[in-house]
């Protein structure tokens, strides 16, 4: 098996949320490399069943190796976030009693450099999870409106100077200047190096936009709670500020929220409360996981239960 740095994040914390325990059934929406996965199915031995779901078939051929000694007790298929239901259906599982959604990229795919994920590591302009299908970063962006790649610049990196970070990006490729991820981390700069490479954000919203990662978040979240069972938990860490904040909207109005104007003396919008707030505010990871893994210091995590009917 390929050696990979692989720490799961924040993974004690899943494991306390989840419980996993024999003849429980779990759903990892982002296997990857298997870190959470292996840990779940050790917990809920002998009986726990695991359907592990990921983008990258390069990821979910590493996990299929780690996973082995668990044989029919770990189920790996390759699918998206809006592929849910018919991936449990397939599998026999109709309710889960534990979800989770890991949404970081991985350590395979980022130490990887013809996929065009580092920044650091000169590759192509690709950044597709899944190479079935969609089109590459390069194609993206010879297809793109300038004022539209701003704006997304802006809405999935926080990007500084988003239009003209988009200018100099474009000028660039249509001058064959932007050949791979090394000429991309130079033109998307966005100022000096500090803990982060300042074309991080750029990267990040880029590979966002390739894969369609918000829409795919937005496919999931609507279909909560449905997957669960009543008790079944379900544990979402994201690593972007639109990321969570997609996350903590929808928790909030399945645990009830009144969507009615202030002045009206009763709700009237039929609110209801479908799953209970396992944490009111994101958790963090610690100050120790931070130092040991560093991709990890961004990671917020959130969680809640389903409600019985």
């Amino acid at each position: 098996m390929q050696q990979v740095e692989h720490q799961p994040v924040m993974l004690e914390q899943v494991l306390s949320i989840l419980q996993p325990r024999s003849r429980g059934q779990y759903l990892d929406l982002t296997v990857g490399l298997g870190g959470h996965a292996e840990s779940i199915l050790e917990r809920s031995s002998p009986r726990g069943r695991l359907l592990g779901i990921d983008r990258d078939a390069a990821a979910l051929d590493y996990a299929r190796r780690r996973l082995r000694r668990f044989g029919e007790r770990a189920r790996l298929v390759q699918g998206r976030f809006s592929e849910l239901e018919e991936h449990l259906r397939a599998a026999g599982m109709d309710r889960v009693d534990g979800l989770l959604a890991d949404l970081g990229v991985s350590s395979l795919q980022l130490q990887d450099a013809s996929r065009g994920f580092s920044l650091q590591l000169d590759g192509p302009l690709d950044m597709r999870m899944d190479q079935r299908q969609g089109r590459s970063l390069e194609q993206l962006l010879r297809g793109i409106d300038g004022e539209e790649l701003a704006r997304l610049l802006g809405e999935y990196g926080d990007v500084r100077q988003p239009r003209r970070v988009s200018r100099r990006i474009l000028e660039e490729l249509a001058a064959g200047r932007l050949r791979g991820t090394l000429d991309l981390a130079r033109v998307g700069a966005e100022g000096r190096a500090g803990r982060l490479h300042p074309a991080t954000r750029v990267f990040q919203a880029l590979r966002m936009l390739v894969n369609q990662e918000l829409e795919e978040l937005r496919a999931l979240l609507q279909a909560l709670p449905e997957p669960l069972r009543p008790g079944g938990r379900a544990v979402i860490i994201s690593f972007h500020s639109a990321e969570d904040r997609l996350v903590k909207n929808r928790f909030a109005d399945l645990a009830g929220r009144c969507r009615c104007p202030p002045h009206l003396p009763e709700c009237r919008c039929g609110a209801r409360a479908r799953v209970r707030l396992l944490n009111r505010r994101a958790r963090r990871p610690s100050p120790a996981e931070v130092a040991a893994n560093p991709r990890a210091r961004s990671a917020r995590l959130r969680a809640l239960e389903r409600l019985a009917a």
